[in-house]
């Protein structure tokens, strides 16, 4: 009787490996019968070039220190600024001017998935003098 014993204890490390290898593995690949697509992620646009702003004396006294212009605004494929609206205004004057500076901006556009995107964008443009 000792002797089965022993040897059913000897066996069990042999019999519980070999079966681990019978059985199949179980994997997320065999489980899902779909491919899915997984994205990388947007990475958003990045300004390469902020055209200079000049505000003529009249207007520049007018305008408070540390004034700033809100805008809302597309940057295309191409990382060029399109459809600029002023969200917050500081007056007429100069919002046109920042405006006009804006349009002249030159961006690293947008991508998802290492392709161009189009995307909109809230910028505040602080203007000193």
């Amino acid at each position: 009787m000792r002797r089965i014993v022993a040897t059913s204890l000897l066996l069990s490390p042999l019999l519980l490996t070999a079966a681990a290898f019978a059985s199949p593995p179980v994997t997320d690949a065999s489980a899902s019968t779909q491919a899915l697509r997984i994205s990388t992620g947007v990475i958003p646009a990045r300004l390469l070039h902020a055209a200079s702003l000049t505000l003529p004396p009249a207007v520049a006294e007018t305008t408070p220190n540390d004034a700033e212009v809100v805008l809302k605004l597309n940057v295309d494929e191409q990382g060029k600024a399109q459809d600029v609206q002023v969200v917050r205004s500081v007056n007429p004057a100069v919002d046109e001017r920042v405006v006009e500076a804006v349009r002249q901006f030159r961006w690293r556009p947008a991508s998802l998935d290492k392709q161009a995107i189009p995307v909109e964008l809230t910028l505040k443009v602080e203007v000193q003098h």
